[in-house]
């Protein structure tokens, strides 16, 4: 699996090279931008990102501008746009060597209209404008089981939009494909709710990483693959991808 998605080999050593990765990242002073970073995901994945420093200029692009308190947030740059005419800030997507999508709904909150034009529509209007815009490298935020052909509304959606990112032909697209994401969301998901707390509860008596991932590890597994190289145009990693890639992190202590 290592060699499969480029990761370090354990014989080399994994947790100094993604070390040393990072570094020789940061000396390349890309810049990046993230959509959706007033989600669970996309504030996990903002959180990871300036903790780890790797960019020289960090664009989040939302409908609202979003409040932070911390200091460590205070060089974030924001771009507010209205999705419904996305084709007018074309400007907000320029310059971007690095796009993070974290962008979704529920068909609960949205109804079946306002998710795909979600999860489907804004996601894939925004990748065109950010590959017209010069990104190299598109990371996208899908589902477990997303595919076009799939029975399940939402999973057809995400798995519509995943065939039309692959399309766009970025320099490198990664698509990651969680399961239960465990995290604590402000909107009200009672089904995701239920399986994240019995999925929390099972956690502790048996391996799950198939099921569920903490945001955090995903978080990082999408940082991590940005710094790891690759020379797949197309990388869809599975739930048990990003725990691998998502827990090269912790440094050894002797």
């Amino acid at each position: 699996l290592g060699d499969r998605l480029g990761l370090p080999s354990e014989s080399a050593g994994p947790l100094e090279n993604i070390q040393n990765l990072r570094e020789n990242f940061k000396k390349q002073n890309k810049s990046c931008f993230i959509l959706g970073a007033s989600g669970a995901t996309g504030k996990e994945l903002l959180k990871e990102i300036l903790k780890q420093q790797l960019f020289s200029n960090v664009t989040i692009i939302g409908r609202r501008k979003l409040t932070f308190d911390e200091v460590a947030y205070q060089n974030v740059n924001q771009q507010v746009v209205d999705f419904e005419k996305l084709d007018e800030y074309s400007a907000a997507f320029q310059g971007h060597d690095i796009g993070f999508c974290c962008l979704g709904t529920t068909k609960a909150k949205g109804g079946a209209d306002g998710l795909v034009r979600v999860d489907r529509d804004y996601v894939c209007m925004s990748a065109e404008l950010a590959k017209t815009g010069g990104c190299k490298h598109f990371l996208l935020v899908s589902s477990s089981g997303a595919d076009k052909h799939s029975i399940f509304f939402i999973l057809k959606i995400k798995g519509e939009a995943e065939v039309k990112i692959e399309e766009l032909n970025f320099d490198r697209c990664t698509i990651f494909k969680p399961a239960v994401i465990l995290c604590d969301r402000e909107e009200s998901r009672p089904l995701e709710w239920c399986a994240r707390k019995i999925l929390g509860c099972l956690s502790h008596v048996m391996s799950i990483t198939a099921l569920s991932v903490p945001v955090s590890t995903l978080a990082r597994a999408m940082v991590n693959n940005v710094v790891i190289q690759s020379d797949k145009k197309v990388e869809l990693l599975e739930n048990k991808d990003i725990h691998m890639i998502g827990n090269q992190h912790e440094t050894k202590t002797s």
